[in-house]
């Protein structure tokens, strides 16, 4: 028999999305062949703090991927096969832990340091589909000293440009709740953004893969509020998940199409999940690009590719395959 593959799972994370990356993470534990892998978990606290967790013997790891912990000199986690980054936001989801993972020349799961930095920026990541033609819905940005500004029909949504999970995101109806939406947003990001409303449905995509990415069946999400905020998207009952969704076989074929063209557009690999809007006229606009979905067994992006006919378990064993295959193919480049 092979030698087990040794895994590090990393979770939790500095960001408002600390317990969702932990319930990403369990599932992830729960789904990795025991007989295949070797795993070992690393919680990252609110505080920055990397700990071991259950899954492995700290004894038996080696050292490579440092271990931080404010201070003290970096320890280490040791040799690992390749990392699992199941971390959302900021320091995680951001192209931070990707970098850090760069330097230790480790092997991990999802997109490079470019591609979750630009991916996490609205802004950016908006500025890159207009210019590969992808349509978006439009927006203002605001920065740090800016004045409020609205030029867009009311209701609008209120973003931090940095952030994830509808964290500081609020729906504004008129001018004293964009300005109280500002100020909220502002609490999380000194980058704005001001975007206009689509009416329509919220259909969602995932994408698999590294020079030869594939979609998933499309699926519908229906917020049981007024829109898909954090509870509509974590609290038990909060929204339903239609798989497929009820759009046209035309419009599944297009945002599949428009999913892969903006994961490459973005230099992504390995996963990512695709937001659309589409709009009560038919036409379908890009919303936002996860890098790190949540990935519990009944998250969405898991789901998708379940009805797509690739279960959670074999989904896992691909990310890692992929991670492993990107990192031997850029172990050839000369910098």
């Amino acid at each position: 028999m092979s030698r087990r593959l040794r895994v590090a799972i990393l979770a939790g994370g500095r960001s408002s999305e600390h317990e969702v990356s932990l319930a990403s993470a369990r599932s992830v534990l729960a789904g990795l062949d025991p007989e295949r892998y070797d795993v070992q978990a690393v919680a990252i606290g609110r505080d920055g703090r990397w700990e071991l967790g259950p899954g492995g013997d700290a004894a038996t790891i080696a050292e490579t991927l440092p271990v931080l912990a404010e201070g003290r000199t970096p320890a280490t986690l040791g040799e690992v096969d390749v990392v699992l980054p199941i971390l959302h936001g900021p320091f995680g989801e951001d192209g931070t832990v990707q970098g850090l993972l760069e330097l230790a020349g480790l092997p991990y799961v999802g997109p490079g340091v470019a591609a979750s930095a630009l991916c996490m920026d609205k802004d950016l990541f908006k500025a890159v589909m207009r210019d590969r033609g992808i349509p978006v819905p439009r927006n203002v940005t605001l920065r740090a000293g800016d004045p409020v500004a609205n030029p867009f029909d009311f209701p609008v949504f209120v973003k931090p440009a940095r952030l994830g999970s509808s964290v500081g995101i609020s729906k504004a109806h008129d001018e004293a709740e964009l300005e109280t939406a500002v100020a909220l947003a502002r609490r999380h990001d000194d980058k704005v953004l001001v975007e206009e409303f689509v009416a329509g449905q919220e259909v969602e995509v995932g994408v698999l893969g590294n020079r030869e990415p594939v979609a998933s069946v499309p699926g519908e999400i229906v917020p049981h509020a007024e829109w898909y905020d954090y509870a509509a998207k974590y609290d038990e009952g909060g929204s339903d998940v239609i798989v497929p969704a009820r759009i046209s076989d035309e419009q599944a074929a297009l945002v599949q199409e428009l999913a892969v063209e903006a994961f490459v557009a973005t230099d992504c690999e390995g996963m990512a999940r695709v937001d659309f809007f589409v709009r009560t006229s038919g036409e379908v606009v890009v919303s936002e690009l996860n890098t790190i979905p949540g990935f519990t067994e009944t998250s969405v992006y898991a789901r998708l590719f379940e009805a797509s006919g690739i279960g959670y378990g074999q989904l896992l064993d691909r990310l890692i395959e992929l991670a492993l295959e990107r990192h031997e193919r850029r172990r050839g480049l000369e910098y």
